[in-house]
């Protein structure tokens, strides 16, 4: 009988691999104060992560944005303050919930196939080769996905916090008669400048944190074809988890801020 050996490889544990994408992130910055940029990587990435996610984006936005809608305003209509569920969406949505749900779709579409395309080169000897050629794979593979993200995030969560509202609008006044000149009033009389200021500076977080740890899982892949597909799963898993606590970080300060003020 022919002798089959199993096909064992050392997995990197998950905390080493945290640890990476930390010093990672470190070198980015450091590498983006020396301005080791490559314009046209940057330029070929926001096509692909604007043109790639933005349909499912937007789709997905707009039902969330009719779901909180129907759910909040069902009980406001409990205690006569159905219309003030433009404020109770313009409030939930534009700090929280826009950001929060952009930056997950962008991490399981976007970030997994960071993960996926550089882990495939490390396993395939690419990124040795980038060293040979003495290319720093930091600057020529993280630093433009790193860059991308965080400018087409932001954008994003824009088109997602409209969308969004335009759903809300819709739900109130399909299910619930609230007009949408009422609710666009609920919405200018809750939401503030700050909001929009800390949403687009929340998606520019996220799109650093998706493009650092998609990039790390991808270098620190071994085990082939196996472990390609490991990595990606594992990068999208940990940027969601990082996101969360991240938003919660953000949120602790941005709360200190406003009261210090």
């Amino acid at each position: 009988m022919p002798n089959f050996k199993p096909d064992y490889h050392f997995e990197p544990r998950w905390n080493f691999r945290f640890l990476a994408a930390v010093l990672l992130g470190g070198q980015v910055v450091l590498r983006l104060f020396m301005f080791k940029i490559c314009p046209r990587h940057i330029v070929e990435h926001l096509v692909t992560i604007g043109l790639g996610s933005v349909s499912p984006v937007l789709l997905t936005i707009s039902a969330a944005g009719m779901i909180f809608t129907i759910q909040t305003a069902r009980e406001l209509s409990r205690y006569g303050a159905v219309n003030a569920v433009g404020g109770a969406f313009a409030v939930a949505f534009c700090r929280e919930l826009a950001p929060v749900l952009t930056a997950g779709i962008i991490a399981g579409q976007v970030g997994c196939a960071f993960a996926a395309e550089i882990g495939a080169m490390k396993v395939t000897e690419q990124i040795d080769a980038l060293h040979m050629l003495k290319t720093n794979p930091i600057d020529y593979l993280v630093i433009p996905r790193v860059i991308a993200c965080c400018l087409m995030l932001p954008i994003l969560t824009i088109l997602s916090l409209v969308v969004g509202l335009g759903g809300g609008l819709f739900a109130a006044a399909q299910f619930y008669n609230v007009s949408p000149v009422i609710f666009l009033t609920s919405v200018g009389n809750f939401l503030e400048v700050s909001d929009l200021f800390s949403l687009v500076f929340k998606a520019a977080i996220f799109g650093a944190v998706i493009a650092v740890i998609s990039c790390s899982w991808g270098l620190t892949t071994t085990g082939g074809v196996k472990g390609v597909g490991v990595s990606a799963t594992a990068a999208v898993v940990t940027s969601w988890v990082c996101i969360f606590f991240v938003d919660c970080l953000l949120s602790v300060v941005l709360l200190e801020t406003i009261a210090l003020t």
